[in-house]
């Protein structure tokens, strides 16, 4: 009886050291990674993260977008910020600068290359041709980005007073590279008086040169790819009224041009699986934001937003939108002129312009994708350099 306390005690530690290893073993891999530290941002994309390209460069919008947060037109094409803007303020940086304003700008965080309209390959129609998309498509954006690498280290070598406004050298390699385009690449066919079935035809025409793009940015020195797939345009009121006649869901969302997307972002994803195996260096996150954006639309109230499918600032008809009476323009109704002015409560609803989300609505977006729940590897935003090193994490 005498060695008893000792028995008792070798098996309370035996058990203790296996519940340890059941655990360690069952706890996230993204609990044991540390966060990045990413000194800079670098963004591609069209107006879904626009932060003043467009509005440099041809149409600065007006009031009253930008009336949310910054009570001003800034160059956004919302009530206020965009996802990237929440992305950039959780990791610390500045809300970025788009690389077509040439007036006060500083990019020593990074820069913005996305603009209003933008696509992955060269549209058929170019503003400022009526119904014309952005010139900065993928290709040109890339070589925006190639100017700035090589231009804002010649400027750092001179010093002087603009030296402090470049990016460092090193912050290249250790940036944050961010895109969110392809949604006007189907828009384009589907306003181009296309069927259904022949813009979804065109998908793989599409997705070459969005991985040809990556590679080359690749090449200048980028490692951490941060890649959002396209959002259910067919839930955005310029699609509903456009196709009034098309059959709706449950969300009341044009379902042919929702699977269309889906199309496309399954496409996408098998990019970016095999950019995986060509540049294993590199991190890849594949961001579903298609899932969260039609969660919003199909149960709204859950997450506190009403009239999913009106625009908040637009005119006329079932979903407030009407293309020839835009946001923030000046209309005339039976001798009347009509100011198009946004709804009483910008932060209960999702749709901003009938095409465009609203600030309330980007935040619930960022707040979901940044957690790594809908990533592919499964790590948050902050931890999105490790994902090349975590092979297994990847979903099949």
């Amino acid at each position: 009886m005498d060695d008893y306390p000792a028995r008792v005690a070798i098996s309370l530690f035996c058990s203790y050291i296996l519940l340890l290893r059941i655990t360690c073993s069952t706890v996230s891999p993204a609990l044991a990674l540390e966060d990045c530290e990413f000194p800079a941002i670098f963004n591609f994309g069209d107006s879904n993260s626009d932060t003043g390209g467009l509005a440099a460069s041809f149409y600065p919008p007006s009031t009253p977008f930008g009336e949310t947060y910054f009570h001003m037109p800034v160059g956004r094409f919302s009530d206020g910020r965009l996802i990237v803007d929440f992305l950039a303020k959780s990791l610390s940086r500045p809300y970025l600068r788009a690389y077509l304003d040439s007036l006060g700008t500083n990019f020593s965080h990074g820069a913005n290359f996305a603009t209003w309209a933008s696509t992955i390959r060269l549209p058929h129609l170019i503003l400022p041709l009526a119904d014309g998309y952005s010139p900065f498509y993928l290709d040109i954006q890339y070589l925006q980005f190639l100017q700035l690498k090589s231009r804002s280290q010649l400027i750092r070598q001179r010093g002087g007073i603009y030296a402090s406004l470049m990016p460092e050298e090193e912050y290249f390699s250790k940036a944050l590279y961010t895109f969110d385009i392809g949604q006007n690449d189907l828009g384009e066919g589907i306003f181009g008086n296309k069927t259904i079935q022949e813009v979804s035809a065109s998908v793989p025409d599409i997705i070459p040169g969005f991985s040809a793009n990556i590679k080359k940015i690749y090449d200048l020195g980028a490692r951490t790819f941060w890649i959002h797939n396209t959002g259910p345009i067919g839930c955005l009121p310029y699609v509903l009224v456009r196709f009034p006649a098309a059959d709706k869901d449950e969300a009341g969302c044009a379902k042919a041009y929702n699977e269309v997307c889906q199309h496309f972002n399954q496409e996408l994803k098998q990019a970016i699986v095999q950019l995986r195996k060509d540049l294993p260096l590199a991190a890849f996150t594949s961001v579903d934001v298609y899932s969260v954006k039609y969660s919003l639309f199909k149960e709204p109230q859950k997450y506190g937003f009403e009239l999913p499918l009106v625009a908040c600032c637009g005119y006329g008809g079932k979903y407030n939108y009407n293309s020839s009476a835009g946001c923030g323009t000046t209309i005339t109704v039976n001798g009347s002129q009509i100011f198009v002015g946004s709804c009483e409560n910008p932060s209960t609803r999702l749709n901003w312009d009938g095409i465009h989300y609203t600030e309330a609505a980007a935040k619930f977006v960022f707040d979901k994708i940044s957690t790594g729940a809908y990533s592919d590897p499964p790590l948050p935003l902050k931890q999105a350099c490790h994902s090349s090193r975590n092979k297994n994490l990847e979903k099949n």
